[in-house]
Formats: structure tokens, sequence, C-alpha cells
């Protein structure tokens, strides 16, 4: 939902929100395990050692294709909740946890139909929003941070009695 006010606008996002993968670092560690223990059982001493390597190399993987996700997580990913867009600046705010983020001159955009991304003059992320009904709401914020006026256009509903 799109209102307009003084200041810019106000979007509620209708997205999802992101997952930290704990449950699939979990899963995947459990699976693991039990493919060794059944490995050391029917396989010979060899063998089983191998697989116990296996495990510890693809846990060694999985950790850091996980600190790279985080990494990349660094940069705000807001799909949920209200945003208050003014010129510069966006206020996030889902229930509990309000944050700020401040847009410079020198930041650019990515529109990606109905999500829009954030880069500073570093071309490193700075925010990720997305969860709009539409593409036209991702142009409106865009064009806010970029410190364009919008116009409210009033309507005026005539009855007739008959």
């Amino acid at each position: 939902m799109l209102k307009v006010t003084e200041h810019g606008v106000t979007i509620t996002l209708n997205g999802k929100p992101p997952t930290d993968g704990v449950f699939w670092f979990a899963s995947a560690l459990l699976i693991g395990a039990m493919g060794v223990v059944v490995a050391m059982s029917v396989l010979p001493r060899g063998l089983a050692i191998g697989a116990l390597a296996l495990l510890v190399v693809a846990s060694f993987v999985f950790n850091r294709m996980r600190q790279n996700q985080q990494q990349q997580k660094s940069a705000k990913l807001i799909s949920t909740g209200v945003i208050d867009v003014q010129a510069g600046m966006i206020s996030h705010n889902s229930g509990t946890v309000q944050d700020r983020i401040m847009v410079q001159t020198t930041d650019t955009f990515e529109n990606h139909g109905t999500s829009l991304t954030v880069f500073d003059s570093n071309q490193q992320k700075k925010c990720h929003l997305s969860g709009f009904e539409n593409a036209k709401e991702v142009e409106i914020v865009q064009q806010v941070l970029q410190g364009k006026s919008l116009s409210k256009r009033h309507a005026t509903i005539k009855m007739r009695s008959s």
C-alpha cells in the first residue's frame, strides 16, 4: 500500500522475511554425520576414514559459502514492514525494530521490476528493498530518494440525486 505524505511516501512491504540458513546447515550436518556412521559400520576402515574426511571438507566448504552470504547480507535486506521514504533517507519499521538508511547523492540505484537495490559510491550494496506490490511503487521510491517531488492528486466525487 502506497501513501503519499508531505515529506515523501510511506509503503507497506508484503514480501517474505529472509531466512538465515541455520536450519539447512544443521540438517546437512546431521545427514552427513549419519552417512559417516553408516560408512564406518559398512565400509572398510580406509573408506570410512575417507567418508569422514569428505564430511570435514564439505563442512568447510559450506562454512565458506555461509561466510560469503553473511558478508553480502551486511547490506540491509528489507522485504517486510513499513518504509517511510524521504529525499535521501529510508526509515524502515518492522514492528519492534526501526532502521534508518541514509542515501547520498552519489549512490546509484538498480531497479529490478518489483525490487530496488541501492549501491554506494564504491558500488557496494547498501540495501535491497523488495516486497512491493508493483513496479510503479519501485519507481516512486527511486524518484523520492533522488529528491524529485511528488504531487498529490485530489479527486472530487460529485453525487447526483435522482
